[in-house]
């Protein structure tokens, strides 16, 4: 080649290098399961840079890949401040989608990015103490391979431990993702927070009094009073993991918790009934309130310790409450799952491998079930 030629040629070659770099996009991000706000749609938020610090317009064109078919390219001119754009882009629900993204200069595509597994589905935050996170007998693994998991900067498939939460041991999360995503046939991502041997009482935002501290004290304070009050950590923590999906970003939160407040060895660290349902309506609205919009929350009966101190009518009670009262959901009965289905051979408070796996399909088909039925709403953010 003439060195004319061979130096055209360096120079063409490097300035699509420097183009395959100029676009970048911080969502979605691989692994991502979006929120369906529709039983076929979705609508993914499309927030990325074009490498300058310019304001103006970006001309992108976006399509999706599904099983090696790709749709038509759909034109979007998105508003740029200071290099950054966000703008819409509508998908069905389903998955995994290949999305593809390029840019487009004065007719010509000057670079393209594309996240390799993205999913319109069903997302769920999923908390309370440690059987709602990573302390069962033994890790599990999503079958499907249409269940993540997100740790607060990415995506990842969901196996045991999840991130977020207390624990390395074993979830009934990739369980319930796997009986859900059948179920519904989408893909399902999860958001876990829970904390191991928390009551309700450490789960209310910081300053919230009350007459009797948990068991464990090391997230309440005593007063002069003689009152008890919540640090807010954990609080800030549940607060922490729903916002950054966003408003109408998740379907609903999984709420599994109750033995640390029920059938104390020290009857004084016992909640009260009346009291549970009172905290955890406080940690509902206040979650609700500082995040902008309000997820409807499942609320399981939970209050099992070891055979022999098997359930907390009251406790039982006060959750059965917060669903008669139309505040929560009906979880499952978790209480029920004895014997063999719980670890250390039928001994523990905690889960064994089969104990999880029927223990993520009875979350399935509460939550299954009021996804299909009428009195399931679309996910929308509160106005």
């Amino acid at each position: 080649m003439p060195p004319r030629n061979c130096l055209t040629a360096c120079l063409w070659s490097l300035s699509l290098g420097l183009a395959a770099t100029e676009l970048q996009l911080s969502s979605p991000l691989d692994h991502q399961v979006v929120q369906r706000q529709t039983v076929n749609r979705g609508t993914v938020s499309l927030i990325g840079s074009d490498g300058t610090q310019a304001d103006g317009t970006i001309g992108l064109e976006t399509r999706f890949v599904a099983d090696g078919r790709p749709s038509p390219w759909l034109r979007i001119d998105c508003p740029v401040v200071r290099g950054r754009f966000q703008c819409p882009v509508d998908l069905p629900a389903g998955g995994w989608f290949r999305l593809e993204v390029r840019q487009l200069r004065g007719g010509e595509v000057v670079a393209d990015t594309r996240v390799e597994h993205l999913g319109v589905g069903e997302v769920f935050v999923v908390t309370g103490q440690s059987n709602s996170a990573n302390h069962g007998e033994e890790r599990q693994t999503p079958q499907s391979g249409l269940v993540t998991t997100f740790d607060g900067t990415r995506w990842r498939p969901a196996h045991d431990p999840q991130p977020g939460a207390s624990g390395d041991g074993g979830s009934f999360l990739p369980a319930f993702g796997d009986a859900l995503s059948r179920r519904l046939g989408v893909p399902v991502g999860l958001v876990a927070c829970g904390i191991g041997a928390t009551s309700v009482r450490e789960w209310l935002p910081k300053g919230s009094r009350f007459p009797n501290p948990p068991t464990l004290t090391h997230r309440v304070r005593r007063l002069d009073s003689g009152e008890w009050e919540s640090d807010g950590a954990a609080f800030e923590g549940l607060v922490a993991r729903m916002t950054p999906v966003g408003p109408g970003g998740f379907r609903a939160v999984l709420w599994h918790q109750g033995e640390s407040d029920a059938n104390q060895a020290d009857a004084s660290r016992t909640l009260a009934g009346p009291l549970y349902r009172e905290y955890l309506t406080r940690v509902i609205g206040e979650s609700r309130r500082r995040i902008g919009w309000e997820p409807p929350w499942f609320v399981a009966q939970v209050s099992y310790h070891v055979p022999g101190d098997e359930a907390s009518p009251d406790i039982r009670a006060a959750q059965a409450s917060l669903w008669r009262d139309h505040i929560a959901l009906e979880g499952p009965d978790s209480d029920a799952l004895k014997g063999s289905l719980r670890d250390s051979g039928g001994k523990g408070v905690h889960f064994s491998g089969p104990g999880l796996r029927e223990h993520g399909k009875r979350w399935a088909d509460k939550v299954g079930a009021w996804i299909t039925s009428p009195a399931a709403h679309p996910v929308s953010p509160a106005q």
